[in-house]
């Protein structure tokens, strides 16, 4: 069964809605304007979150310092990588940061998924590129992918069924879960049940 991501939180009420329906991941944005949170105001989310899910943390191209801080105070327990980290990079996280690692791509061509299938990431995430956007990309993209994935872009109430037929490790959301550029509890609660209920 996938499993689910809910992304950019940013409110207390987003933190009380997420423990109430139980994604197995929510994503902390530390890049950005719409949905980026301060490392002060992403320790505050966390201290209210259940233990039961997992908090990633969203970078771009950020110092692996604030990486590592964020990690060894406990506000986030993954990290997920969406700018032109390369595998230096990566490497350099690892040696100080013992958490695992998701790796975003944008996935348009061939030679797309072939840099996401060399990518030494724990995980890789397929998406259209604009971080949050909304936007979908070409789905079909995914058959080329031979590794586990997580898939991101254009999942809604409406769409998730379809996202879901494609059986990726998780699907990430973050947008999809929104109106008016906050999230919405039942959006959640319908994403995560429609997650849930398929085997």
């Amino acid at each position: 069964m996938s499993k689910i991501k809910i992304c950019g939180l940013t409110r207390p009420e987003d933190i009380q809605a997420v423990n109430r329906w139980q994604p197995d991941y929510i994503g902390l944005v530390f890049a950005g304007r719409k949905r980026r949170v301060t490392p002060a105001q992403a320790r505050t989310l966390r201290a209210a979150l259940h233990p039961a899910i997992t908090a990633v943390g969203v970078f771009v191209n950020a110092p692996i310092e604030l990486i590592r801080q964020l990690w060894r105070e406990g506000t986030i327990q993954w990290v997920q990588l969406h700018g032109q980290e390369d595998e230096a990079y990566i490497r350099a996280l690892r040696a100080c940061v013992r958490a695992p690692i998701i790796q975003a791509f944008s996935l348009q061509s061939r030679a797309d998924v072939q840099r996401l299938q060399a990518s030494s990431a724990d995980l890789v995430l397929a998406d259209h590129g604009g971080g949050g956007s909304g936007r979908r990309f070409d789905w079909s993209w995914t058959a080329y992918i031979q590794r586990p994935y997580i898939l991101a872009g254009g999942i809604t109430c409406q769409t998730i069924q379809e996202a879901l037929r494609l059986r990726p490790y998780a699907v990430d959301i973050s947008s999809g879960a929104e109106t008016g550029g906050h999230k919405e509890e039942k959006k959640i609660q319908a994403l995560v049940q429609c997650v849930r209920r398929r085997p």
